[in-house]
């Protein structure tokens, strides 16, 4: 997420911090404390921001290198007539109130002028300590310390737009944090159109009109893009008049951004030609508590039940997991923007997993292929691509014709390897409980 935030923003990784990705703190390269701001307020997964003063692996080496820091950098946050107050945060070990309040007296070479307000504070100073990710071998003396002038910091995304306060839900409602991380993975921007074509609820479109851009999508399902039927709460029966996408949108005053929602069949091609998306944020069914669907009977012939004069109900068959990752990345293919992204969960059985079942289309660059943890033998990976080829007609299906479409047809099988394994925790639960 913060590597994509970066690349809209102009920033980038520091060269040292190439090799320490795996620490609780990172190094970044911002150009402007207007873009650092810009950045605390569309991440989810970073917690807060820091002007960086200095930094070491010891003590020694933080003290020389605040002394290196440019004087008039520091001053004017330093000033008589401001106030400040200094923070200790360590990580993987916990320090005692003296030793806090020895490390921050150790900063007495720096030239505060201001007074100490430790209630609301002009100015805050952070002194970070990193005792690595290992809590069962905590050193003595941190690896890395680090002190600088906080700058910005943001959790409230996550819980406003919560999905337990949310009008319109379903039973496969997409958490508010993963969304946002889904469309920061998108590099989702102001006048973006955005597409999903696995709409149920537009819990996805939330995350991306908030951040300015134009949302739409499909759905096989005509009772939820309508709103109608069976309610998903819990001691409610039916869904409410206001109880649709559009009205989810309302809520957080994101209507203006929300373009259409159809009734369709991703499978099928229902779009004019040519260039139409900057970005497709989407979940497909896993066929775990949503069917995976596409019209048609598994014979191809359509037919078709007359229930009103106005509705019709296609006879459905069943849509194997390949085949929708298949449409999905060369829908996307074709009909991105140059540069814009694709970013899709694709559920995997862990005893199997290998790099090889990620599906590949020659136009679209994997970027990303992150891991969620499900239960002890599924999870499901957040893969995040990009166009970086113009689709030609060939380009269609030459998945099918190079071999690639081979490895993950196995996630056909998904729906009954995630049960068996349900089956089996049930079956060692029982047994466990009789002992």
């Amino acid at each position: 997420e913060i590597t994509s935030l970066l690349s809209l923003c102009g920033g980038q990784f520091s060269g040292e911090q190439e090799n320490h990705v795996n620490s609780p703190f990172w190094i970044l390269n911002i150009p402007s404390e207007d873009m650092a701001r810009g950045l605390m307020k569309r991440t989810v997964c970073a917690k807060s921001i820091f002007e960086l003063w200095g930094h070491g692996r010891s003590a020694g080496e933080l003290y020389a290198s605040l002394k290196n820091y440019p004087v008039d950098k520091m001053l004017p946050y330093l000033q008589s007539d401001s106030t400040y107050k200094v923070h200790i945060h360590t990580f993987n070990k916990t320090l005692t109130q003296a030793e806090k309040i020895k490390k921050i007296d150790a900063l007495e070479f720096l030239p505060f002028k201001g007074k100490v307000n430790l209630k609301n504070p002009e100015h805050i100073f952070w002194i970070l300590e990193d005792y690595g990710m290992n809590p069962n071998n905590v050193p003595e003396e941190p690896f890395h310390l680090y002190f600088g002038r906080w700058v910005h910091g943001q959790r409230e995304l996550i819980e406003s737009y919560s999905v337990k306060k949310r009008h319109f839900i379903g039973n496969t409602s997409m958490d508010a944090c993963l969304s946002f991380i889904m469309a920061n993975h998108g590099r989702v921007k102001p006048n973006d159109v955005v597409y999903d074509p696995f709409v149920g609820t537009g819990g996805l479109l939330i995350s991306s009109a908030h951040f300015g851009a134009y949302v739409c999508g499909t759905d096989i399902d005509y009772n939820t893009i309508h709103g109608l039927g069976k309610a998903s709460r819990k001691n409610q029966k039916w869904r409410g008049p206001d109880e649709n996408i559009r009205a989810n949108l309302r809520q957080y005053g994101l209507e203006k951004y929300y373009l259409d929602a159809l009734v369709a069949d991703s499978s099928r091609p229902i779009w004019r030609k040519g260039i139409l998306f900057d970005a497709i944020i989407t979940d497909p069914p896993y066929g775990i508590r949503e069917a995976t669907r596409r019209t048609g009977s598994p014979k191809e012939t359509v037919k078709s039940v007359e229930r009103s004069a106005e509705n019709h109900i296609f006879v459905s068959s069943n849509y194997h997991l390949s085949d929708i990752f298949f449409d999905l990345l060369k829908f996307a293919a074709e009909y991105l923007v140059m540069g814009g992204r694709l970013v899709y969960w694709l559920p995997v059985y862990k005893p199997e997993y290998t790099e090889e079942i990620i599906p590949r289309h020659p136009c679209l660059k994997l970027i990303s292929n992150c891991e969620q943890m499900l239960s002890s033998h599924t999870s499901r990976r957040l893969i995040t691509m990009e166009k970086v080829k113009e689709f030609k007609d060939q380009d269609g299906n030459s998945n099918l014709l190079d071999g690639q479409y081979m490895p993950y047809r196995g996630h056909n099988s998904f729906r009954e390897k995630y049960f068996s394994g349900v089956t089996k925790r049930i079956a060692k639960e029982e047994k466990d409980s009789q002992k």
